[in-house]
């Protein structure tokens, strides 16, 4: 029997678990796992957790501490289950500070330790604004490894790259959205994606400057965006994709294939530079906007969650 496409891919990709299911975990055994506000709160919603998460929501000093704490959990019962990496995410609200950012993510992983589980296998994902990637900069620096989310622009993998990131989140279906909803009648399969683009352009560039940081395509629409990036440092895909994957046959053939690093870094980007070139990139802007109100809404949710589970 054929292998499927999911084991050819773990060949020649790392997989990642885009999910806070444990049970979707636990099936497809994946290297890391990641998680965000959204995801979170899926896993919180769940019948089984309401008691243990009505304790930690009265157990809190305040609201803030409760959603951080219920991320730790999550993130703590997966780093049971997967050998790699756990990424866990930096309150939405903090996407413009750096320090306050800093300070959450110190917290995190002291929230972590006290759980058992070592700095070195947890990612703090860190909204690759400005401030976000100054936050991982500092963090980095500091020993603290670093997952740069809603990276939707070569500019953005730039001072990702300058700061010394661990890794970045390119968001590949995002950016298909935002150009199908302005050329719907276009063809944007295979390589002709422009989320697919976009992170081949990084991934390239990465290599061939000899950028250490780790290229993870997410957010994926379809099965044609993740085998177009086969060969991908790694990608995080979600269950939903993973059973696709799984239950498919045929050849897949690596599509991205590392070059030798023979050029030098380039010019680190200022703050002035950085800023210019987001503001001329409409669609990096309006995504990047969007992903974090969106990751904020859903942490309202959960925080309204808890809130209520707080009353006696």
């Amino acid at each position: 029997m054929a292998d499927s496409l999911l084991s050819q891919l773990k060949q020649m990709t790392t997989v990642v678990a885009d999910t806070g299911d444990l049970d979707a975990i636990r099936r497809f055994s994946p290297q890391d796992a990641t998680t965000n506000p959204s995801l979170i709160l899926q896993a919180a919603q769940q019948e089984t957790r309401r008691a243990r998460l009505a304790e930690i929501a009265r157990e809190s000093t305040d609201i803030d501490n409760a959603v951080d704490s219920v991320a730790v959990e999550v993130g703590s019962e997966i780093s049971a289950l997967v050998p790699g990496y756990v990424s866990t995410e930096v309150s939405a609200r903090l996407s413009f500070d750096r320090d306050a950012t800093v300070n959450r993510a110190l917290s995190l992983i002291e929230r972590y330790a006290r759980q058992g589980v070592e700095a070195d296998r947890i990612l703090i994902k860190v909204a690759a604004t400005w401030e976000g990637i100054q936050a991982a900069r500092l963090l980095e620096r500091e020993g603290i490894r670093t997952n740069l989310t809603l990276l939707f622009s070569f500019t953005q993998a730039q001072a990702c790259a300058d700061a010394g990131a661990t890794l970045v989140s390119p968001f590949v279906g995002r950016i298909l959205d935002w150009h199908k909803q302005r050329n719907p009648d276009a063809d944007f399969s295979g390589s002709r994606d422009p989320g697919v683009q976009s992170v081949k352009r990084i991934f390239d560039h990465y290599k061939g400057h000899g950028y250490k940081t780790i290229v993870m395509g997410a957010s994926f629409r379809n099965l044609g965006e993740i085998t177009a990036l086969a060969g991908c440092d790694r990608l995080t895909i979600s269950p939903a994709l993973l059973d696709e994957l799984e239950s498919q046959q045929g050849t897949l053939e690596r599509q991205l294939v590392p070059t030798d690093a023979d050029a030098p870094h380039s010019e680190p980007l200022d703050q002035a530079t950085f800023r210019w070139q987001m503001n001329e990139d409409e669609m990096a802007s309006d995504k990047l906007s969007e992903g974090i109100r969106k990751f904020m809404a859903d942490q309202r949710k959960l925080e309204g969650l808890l809130a209520t589970l707080r009353q006696p």
